[in-house]
């Protein structure tokens, strides 16, 4: 046999066992079964909770080997515990909670290592609420008041508190009287006299207190003079933001603080799931955001900018591949 032929022969080979690879890598690509992401949401009728069913609808309609399966819960510092503790493999939960989770602040006890990014998706915008015909007019008329400041283990339990903090009412001869309530239970609460006033931090309008402003006529407590406060000892997850003149009957805007909630996964998610992900949300914001918060836009500008909060590997490369 001459050299020559020899040369074809393992060629031949080479190509045929080239082939033989791509059939099997074909038919493993095919038996690849779909993966499964427990999403840590909120309470049910929530805007997180919202969120994550409509995400759960829209992956499953797009075809990916994904299937999202949201679960309820307190919202942001309960769902920021269960993505480091593996519970969750993706979350939703405010810029300050994800933040203090990242950097090991309080309500953390160390860093948490396994929480990432993956987009800042909207922004919460803070409502302090009170009726309209009643005595309180402004935050400092809460003391010795009752106020329904969110439910244990979430984001709106830690706002409630630095920014009574900030206000000067959270110690002295009255201080605000906190109840530990789910949104639900702060409305109910608030329509019922049980308590002055109620936090939520949230889209707009929130169907929720839309639904008690058709009830009870209220009154939206401006809170946008401590917005400085906040960012000189929490850093830059607090903006000025302004809840629109129309909004559950208001006749004029309100100012108020915005905090920035982000998508986030743990670390250990692979990067090729997070890109077929973000490709479904950056296809279906509108549609995702649709019952959240009215007027929103998703743009990969604001979906990166996530603070002290990492990006995951694969979200970055997702970004980099589609803009560059």
């Amino acid at each position: 046999m001459t050299s020559a032929e020899v040369s074809r022969r393992r060629a031949l080979r080479a190509g045929l066992g080239g082939v033989a690879a791509a059939l099997l890598s074909g038919c493993a690509e095919d038996s690849v079964p779909v993966r499964r992401l427990r999403c840590a949401t909120g309470p049910r009728g929530g805007p997180y909770n919202a969120f994550g069913r409509a995400l759960a609808g829209a992956v499953t309609a797009g075809g990916q080997r994904l299937e999202i399966v949201p679960v309820g819960t307190a919202a942001s510092v309960d769902n920021l515990r269960r993505l480091d503790d593996g519970s969750a493999e993706l979350a939703l939960a405010m810029a300050d909670a994800a933040e203090d989770a990242v950097l090991g602040r309080a309500p953390f006890s160390r860093p948490a290592a396994e929480v990432t990014a993956l987009a800042r998706v909207y922004v919460n915008y803070t409502h302090l609420v009170v009726p309209a015909d009643g005595p309180v007019r402004s935050v400092q008329e809460l003391a010795g008041r009752r106020l329904a400041a969110g439910e244990a283990g979430s984001g709106v339990q830690v706002l409630a508190g630095r920014l009574l903090r900030a206000a000067g009412l959270t110690d002295g001869r009255s201080p605000v009287q906190e109840r530990r309530l789910s949104l639900a239970d702060s409305v109910d609460a608030l329509r019922e006299g049980r308590v002055d006033a109620l936090m939520w931090s949230g889209g707009v309008p929130t169907p929720a207190l839309s639904a008690l402003a058709r009830e009870v006529p209220l009154r939206f407590l401006p809170l946008d003079r401590f917005v400085s406060a906040l960012r000189e000892r929490y850093g830059p997850v607090y903006t000025a933001v302004t809840l629109p003149s129309g909004v559950y009957g208001l006749n004029e805007p309100v100012a108020t603080i915005g905090v920035g909630n982000y998508l986030m996964a743990r670390a250990d998610v692979p990067g090729p799931l997070v890109g077929e992900l973000l490709q479904v949300v950056f296809d279906q914001w509108q549609s995702l955001l649709r019952d959240v918060t009215a007027g929103a836009r998703l743009e990969p500008r604001f979906a990166i900018s996530t603070g002290a909060v990492p990006l995951h590997p694969g979200a970055k490369a997702y970004y980099r591949s589609v803009y560059g």
